[in-house]
């Protein structure tokens, strides 16, 4: 008798793990689906025209490498110093990632020293920056007026992802509402973004969308070593100045 159960419990034990799998694997696709992204396809990525075409544009990259690779050796032990004061301040991490829009739509993470109370952005998402942000700490304040909280993208100049002056890379989120907002906003994206630019130099707290468009076409329409120059002296000085700084 004893024989004969062995079998029978076995025969049961594979019966209620046949019955198991069809609902495990309904409970993984239900897991799967709350986990699952948001779709990431933007209709301004549809819009965009050609790149711009210059024969500056690898002499440009050759400068963009050996400056960013000079600043990044030098501004090393400063980025270091405000971000030990960053923790110091607020609890959190010293730096945050983001995700921005680059050259013809391609989209990749972009490092900045924090300069908002961590997790500011998960209660308002993506917003415009704004004068007076109540997100941002004291440190926050001053690494953003003079810039210092921009320094870490000194290594998406040297991969290729920016260039040391273009127009700034904005999110995804915000990029998709402007181009339907503001004709031809979408059309920035055809060079490469920059760690400053003529927008940022020229510029002010209460610049809206369009008018940021407009700036960045100029900067397209005159793009030239010139041009480029004339951006970086201006930069120095809203550094010094804290000028347009958001």
């Amino acid at each position: 008798m004893k024989t004969n159960s062995v079998p029978k419990a076995i025969s049961k034990v594979k019966k209620i793990r046949r019955k198991m799998r069809p609902l495990q694997r309904q409970e993984l696709v239900k897991k799967q689906e709350r986990i699952k992204p948001v779709p990431t396809n933007y209709s301004y990525e549809d819009k965009l025209k050609e790149p711009v075409k210059s024969d500056y544009l690898p002499i440009k990259r050759l400068f963009d490498v050996l400056s960013a690779s000079g600043l990044m050796f030098a501004t090393a032990p400063v980025v270091l110093l405000f971000g030990i004061l960053v923790k110091m301040e607020t609890p959190g991490k010293m730096f945050y990632t983001q995700e921005r829009v680059g050259y013809m739509g391609k989209r990749f993470k972009v490092t900045k020293l924090r300069s908002m109370y961590d997790g500011a952005e998960k209660k308002s998402g993506a917003v415009w920056a704004s004068k007076d942000d109540a997100r941002v700490t004291k440190v926050g304040k001053f690494i953003r007026k003079t810039r210092i909280d921009e320094l870490p993208q000194l290594w998406n100049v040297i991969k290729g992802d920016m260039s040391m002056i273009g127009p700034r890379p904005e999110r995804p989120e915000l990029t998709e509402k402007f181009s339907k907002e503001v004709k031809d906003f979408e059309q920035r994206l055809r060079v490469l973004p920059g760690l400053s630019g003529y927008a940022q130099v020229h510029g002010g707290y209460d610049v809206t969308p369009e008018e940021k468009y407009k700036m960045d076409k100029h900067y397209m329409d005159n793009l030239s070593m010139k041009e480029d120059l004339k951006i970086i002296f201006e930069t120095i000085r809203v550094v010094l100045t804290g000028d347009g700084a958001r």
